[in-house]
C-alpha cells in the first residue's frame, strides 16, 4: 500500500505539470474564467482517474502522448463535475480538496461557467489531432467520454440521485445510480486506453469487468467515508449524505455490510487481471488503495 501511494504520488507530479500545459492561460478579458478553470483543475486530488488512463494504456504496451491528453480531458470532465456538484442548488459545499469551492472563491455564476468551461475543453483536447491515432479510433473516444458523461452514464446517475425519494430504496438502484454516477467515468479510464492500445476483445472485456467493479468499489468506501473519514484529510465536509438523507450503500447495506461488499468486489476485481500476469501489478494494487483509502 505504501508502495502504491509513493507511485501514484509520483504520478500526481507528472500529471501536475502536464495537465498545468493542457489548460488555457489567462488573457485579456476573459482571464478570470481561466484563472477559475486553473484554481479548481490543479493542486490537488489523487488524479486516480488519469493514474487509471496512463497506467492502463502502458501495461497493454502503449507509452505516448494521446494516452495523456485523454488523461487531461477525463480530469476535466471530472473536475467539472465537483465544481458543479459543490453549487449551493447541488451538495452546497463549501470545501473541495482542501480549499474553498469555486462559489466561495468567486461566485454561483463564475462556478457555472468554470464547469462548462471544462467540459467544453475536454472536448477540445480530444478533437485536436493525436500523432499516431487512427482518426476513427479518436472519433469513437471523443464519443465514449460524451456518452459517459452524459445522460446515458455520470449525469444520468446524478439525475437519479437527485430523485432518488421517487425510485425503491434498494441495493439494485444504488447499484445503478453509482454504475452511472461514478462508474462511467472510471470505466472510461480503463476502457479508453484499451481502445488506445489496440487491446484484444479478450483483454477488453477483462479490463471492462475490472472497471466496473473498481468504479463501484470507489462508490461504497466514499459512502463509508462520509460515515467515518476525517473531514481534515479528505478535504471536504463528512457526513453530508446522511444529513440530506441520501441512499447509500451504507444506508442500505449498514457500514458492515458495506465493508464486506467492498471486500468482496476487491477480491473479484483483482481476478479480473488474472490474464496479464506481473503487468497488472500497479492496477491490482489501485484496488488496495481503493479499498483502504482514507481521504
Amino acid at each position: 500500500m505504501s508502495d502504491f501511494k509513493s507511485e501514484i504520488t509520483e504520478f500526481a507530479q507528472a500529471f501536475e505539470t502536464r495537465f498545468d500545459a493542457y489548460l488555457p492561460a489567462p488573457a485579456g478579458l476573459k482571464a478570470r474564467i481561466a484563472e477559475a478553470m486553473r484554481y479548481t483543475a490543479l493542486g490537488g486530488g489523487k488524479r486516480l482517474r488519469p493514474y487509471f488512463v496512463v497506467t492502463t494504456a502502458k501495461m497493454l504496451g502503449y507509452d505516448a502522448e494521446p494516452a495523456w491528453r485523454v488523461a487531461a480531458a477525463l480530469e476535466c470532465v471530472h473536475v467539472y463535475s465537483l465544481v458543479h456538484d459543490d453549487l449551493p442548488c447541488m451538495d452546497d459545499d463549501d470545501l473541495r480538496r482542501g480549499k474553498p469551492t469555486v462559489h466561495k472563491a468567486w461566485d454561483e455564476a463564475t462556478a457555472v461557467l468554470t464547469g462548462d468551461a471544462l467540459l467544453t475543453h475536454a472536448f477540445a483536447l480530444m478533437s485536436a489531432p493525436m500523432d499516431g491515432v487512427d482518426p476513427h479510433t479518436q472519433l469513437a473516444l471523443s464519443a465514449e467520454l460524451a456518452r459517459r458523461s452524459g445522460e446515458d452514464g455520470m449525469i444520468g446517475g446524478q439525475m437519479i440521485d437527485l430523485s432518488m425519494d421517487t425510485h425503491p430504496q434498494d441495493e439494485a438502484t444504488i447499484t445503478r445510480l453509482q454504475d452511472l454516477k461514478t462508474g462511467a467515468l472510471i470505466h472510461y479510464a480503463i476502457s479508453a486506453p484499451a481502445r488506445l492500445a489496440g487491446a484484444s476483445d479478450a483483454q477488453y472485456n477483462a479490463l471492462s469487468n475490472y472497471a466496473k467493479r473498481v468504479g463501484l468499489l470507489f462508490q461504497i468506501t466514499d459512502d463509508l467515508l462520509d460515515v467515518e473519514g476525517d473531514a481534515q484529510l479528505m478535504g471536504k465536509a463528512a457526513g453530508k449524505d446522511d444529513d440530506h438523507g441520501k441512499a447509500t450503500f451504507v444506508s442500505i447495506l449498514g457500514v458492515d455490510g458495506a465493508k464486506a461488499r467492498a471486500q468482496d468486489i476487491a477480491r473479484a476485481a483483482i481476478a479480473d487481471l488474472d490474464s496479464f500476469d506481473t503487468r497488472a501489478r500497479p492496477l491490482r494494487n489501485a484496488v488496495n488503495f481503493v479499498l483502504e483509502r482514507r481521504a
